[in-house]
């Protein structure tokens, strides 16, 4: 078991890692100063409750816990399902000492956190994490739904109190959410550290495989370059949105093809975009390119957009997105394997020059 503190001005929480950890949760909680006292909300999708809900119920003997089951995929941080668990929440009599638990990926944890930041203006929440995607999505504090016209476009900067990683968790994932969420540790990578990158490149076998001991080291590394960035800047004023590298582009993925590309998917596509318009900018060479290109497809990712999707309306789903700036198109995009700038005030015709050269 090892662990990482995340601290910034605003907040400070544990992460913890480990393997069969879950069955400490209680004693975890206490640590955090939640007890028994405090009746808990345990937040879940359909893919993971028949699997961990109840092991994790049996562990927090003393507690009152009440369940909300939400039906696997994005489709679940909507509008609509929002206000059933917040009148779930008030029909269970859920309090302002109340505790959200978040077990599941990226959509439960985007969708509990939301939860936990609105209900009775703010109730304290943890998150458990299920995926390997959740490794970054639960550290940070960036919690949202999303909204027809555009993804996590109504949310907050929320901290939980507390996350607790159990990698046996992991074992059970099927394959595509392996490789979605190798494509987060190789965002972190290269936006931060090329040995890293030269290490996952190295291990991806192992890493696609579950090795658990490799992924609890790339788990590691990941976290910790996130936790670096996070702890200098929390609320995205400035170099927060490095880690966006890759998802300007994959928002709109996400969005135009109805989110038949999974989130890992998307943010490899979009990684390969942003590599590819940044060397047609003059921001990198042919090589830098090539190795971004190469590593994705080690873990089996896909580089580029499949259908017929015209840039007109990819260009509209990218004016709609947060990263969209005083009219003016703002994208991440690398200098080097492990560094990146924001680059403002991009050209439409840019982007139009790429769509339609490189059939992205």
């Amino acid at each position: 078991m090892g662990q990482i503190r995340i601290t910034t001005e605003q907040s400070s929480y544990p992460v913890i890692i480990g393997e069969n950890i879950y069955q400490e949760l209680a004693d975890f909680l206490g640590s955090a100063g939640i007890t028994n006292k405090s009746k808990l909300m345990i937040i879940t999708d359909s893919n993971v409750a028949p699997l961990y809900l109840k092991k994790i119920v049996d562990t927090l003997t003393g507690f009152t816990v009440v369940s909300y089951v939400v039906e696997a995929g994005e489709q679940a941080k909507s509008l609509e399902h929002f206000a059933k668990i917040i009148s779930f929440a008030i029909s269970e009599g859920l309090d302002r000492s109340s505790v959200v638990l978040a077990l599941g990926g990226g959509v439960v944890g985007d969708l509990a956190g939301f939860v936990a930041a609105v209900y009775m203006r703010g109730i304290a929440f943890v998150q458990l994490p299920t995926t390997i995607l959740a490794h970054d999505s639960s550290v940070g504090g960036k919690v949202a739904i999303n909204h027809p016209l555009g993804k996590n476009l109504v949310g907050a900067f929320y901290p939980p109190k507390l996350v607790v990683y159990d990698t046996s968790f992991l074992a059970t994932l099927p394959i595509r959410e392996v490789r979605g969420g190798l494509a987060e540790l190789v965002k972190h990578a290269l936006i931060a550290d090329k040995k890293f990158a030269d290490w996952l490149s190295a291990n991806a076998e192992e890493l696609l495989n579950l090795n658990l001991l490799r992924l609890s080291e790339a788990l590691f590394q990941g976290i910790k370059v996130k936790a670096a960035i996070v702890q200098k800047d929390e609320k995205e004023q400035g170099v927060r949105a490095f880690l966006n590298y890759g998802h300007t582009f994959a928002h709109v993925v996400e969005i135009i093809s109805n989110y038949s590309y999974s989130h890992g998917e998307a943010v490899a596509i979009g990684m390969a975009f942003a590599s590819r318009l940044a060397y047609r900018l003059g921001m990198i060479d042919k090589s830098v390119d090539q190795y971004t290109r190469t590593l994705l497809e080690r873990f089996n990712l896909p580089t580029a957009i499949s259908g017929d999707y015209g840039i007109a309306e990819m260009l509209n789903i990218m004016m709609r997105d947060k990263k969209f700036i005083h009219d003016r198109i703002r994208m991440v995009l690398p200098t080097a394997i492990g560094q990146v700038i924001i680059q403002e005030g991009l050209e439409k015709e840019v982007l139009e020059e790429i769509k339609n050269t490189d059939r992205i």
